[in-house]
């Protein structure tokens, strides 16, 4: 009796070792053991010869890749979340599935954007310079290291999806008052259980919030969606945190009214070209204006393993012929 052969799966970086061994039972499963992106030459190699990809963040799977007259592709198994780094019409007018992994990260991005909406108010990364790079501590004094009080400051949270609700949770409970803009207001129940307020323009929120949270996934309508002109339009003494993408933001814009004062700084984890980062930023970071963390809001052991998880649901639910639960489809974004 002849053995079903396994489909190919392409796994372009190095997953956590459980979802590894699982993959070897399972599939036929090309990993990446040294972690080393692909380069676009070799996610052009896999999409040829393999049934399932599954990628991440930093692999670009465009048009032009799918569009290859060898392409044998089934199945795009996202390993992440958000999908900007995937042409979701071109698979699908190819007949090529897509899927994701939603609601694994929210709490652990949730946490992380806390944590940069308390550190860059009250200067703590500043703070912790001091005693680790060899500067000078002189001790304690009334007036040295001052921040801002977090309590009873306005957050405006942009995209109150499942991650701004967890974000509004947390916030609530430090006494933020909680402000947020959405393509749609939050059902009644939610918005009373967060005590927000929706506003429907951007604009008049902006204005307004000590600080801000950019909580909405990248896609052609949010790029930019913070751009230079409402950049202007927040307060000198507000804070600006993005956990989120970074195209969001207008980048270049931000850091100039950060130099010059107009804003009073900000904490960010996602950049708009990462990962290459603006040296400007980091001169401002090592100036106290801003925080930076090198993408880590959703880096947790428990994370990634239930990602992993996803993805084989995703992989053996397809294989089965059935809907993947985490089916991405263009309507969708």
């Amino acid at each position: 009796m002849s053995v079903k052969k396994k489909p190919l799966v392409v796994v372009t970086r190095k997953l956590p070792d459980s979802i590894e061994t699982r993959m070897r039972e399972l599939f036929d499963a090309r990993l990446n053991l040294d972690d080393t992106p692909l380069t676009p030459e070799q996610i052009a190699d896999a999409v040829r010869s393999a049934d399932i990809l599954v990628p991440t963040v930093t692999d670009e799977i465009t048009e032009e890749l799918l569009k290859q007259p060898d392409c044998k592709l089934k199945l795009i198994a996202n390993f992440g979340n958000g999908v900007d780094n995937i042409d979701v019409a071109a698979a699908h007018a190819r007949g090529i599935t897509v899927t994701n992994t939603p609601k694994v990260l929210t709490e652990d991005t949730a946490d992380m954007t806390m944590a940069l909406i308390l550190a860059v108010p009250r200067r703590l990364i500043e703070g912790a310079s001091i005693l680790t790079e060899g500067k000078n501590w002189p001790g304690w004094s009334p007036t040295w290291m001052l921040g801002h009080r977090i309590g009873g400051k306005r957050l405006g949270i942009i995209g109150m999806g499942r991650i701004g609700q967890a974000v509004a949770r947390r916030a609530r409970a430090f006494g933020l008052q909680i402000h947020y803009h959405n393509r749609r207001p939050v059902a009644p129940r939610i918005a009373d259980e967060l005590g927000a307020t929706y506003w429907e323009s951007l604009d008049q929120m902006l204005a307004r919030m000590d600080i801000i949270s950019v909580n909405c996934p990248h896609t052609p309508a949010t790029f930019h969606l913070v751009s230079a002109r409402r950049l202007k339009l927040i307060r000198k003494d507000a804070y600006i945190v993005n956990t989120a993408r970074g195209e969001v933001i207008d980048e270049e814009t931000l850091i100039k009214l950060i130099e010059t004062g107009e804003i009073g700084g900000a904490g960010l984890d996602v950049y708009e070209h990462e990962p290459a980062i603006n040296p400007k930023l980091v001169r401002l970071a090592k100036a106290g204006k801003v925080a930076l963390l090198p993408h880590m809001g959703s880096a947790t052991i428990e994370g990634r393993v239930e990602m992993g998880e996803k993805v084989i649901i995703n992989i053996r639910t397809f294989l089965d012929n059935h809907k993947p639960p985490d089916r991405v489809l263009p309507s969708m974004l």
